[in-house]
């Protein structure tokens, strides 16, 4: 049972080109592919207790090429063009503003794990989205000295979006931090 005293988590990636539903589905059931290892690691974090409770309050968040960015459990359709360079992050943030929804929705939450390609975490440094101390980042070495002045935790990015060994210490940390 969750509990107001539980540390609260967003996690946010970006869409895949895979869809997994022909129709309408919220934004958690949508995506497959590279979204995969990020879905399987919040149903860990979701359902993980430490002497008998929840280790937190996990949230699933998605930066859509079509809807900006969309919580998971809001319902979303399908659609054609998925955005995969720069000038594509680019062009949905001029339409879409995702990186404001993300600094209001991540006003509400303890830490913020984000799992995002680089042209589009580097979008987010220069636009200040998060605030200080609470983001694990998983994005490149480029980007580890800037994450580290702001207070954040650096994890280099290995596999699709997070990988197994980053998986396993931020689970590790949220833990610890219970």
């Amino acid at each position: 049972m969750k509990g107001a005293n539980l540390r609260s988590v967003l996690v946010v990636t970006n869409d895949s080109t895979v869809f997994l539903k022909k129709g309408l589905a919220t934004a958690y059931e949508m995506f497959g592919g590279r979204t995969t290892e990020i879905k399987n690691f919040v149903e860990r974090l979701d359902t993980a207790k430490k002497n008998g409770k929840n280790i937190c309050d996990v949230s699933y968040g998605v930066i859509s090429s079509r809807f900006g960015f969309v919580p998971g459990n809001f319902i979303i359709a399908r659609y054609e063009e998925v955005m995969s360079k720069k000038e594509d992050y680019e062009r949905v943030q001029e339409e879409k503003d995702y990186l404001g929804q993300l600094n209001q929705a991540s006003r509400y939450y303890d830490r913020v794990i984000v799992c995002v390609p680089n042209g589009m975490f580097e979008m987010m440094l220069k636009d200040n989205t998060f605030q200080n101390g609470k983001v694990i980042a998983v994005t490149c070495p480029a980007f580890a000295d800037e994450c580290r002045k702001r207070g954040w935790v650096f994890m280099e990015r290995k596999g699709a979006r997070l990988g197994k060994g980053n998986a396993e210490r931020i689970f590790r940390l949220l833990e610890s931090e219970c």
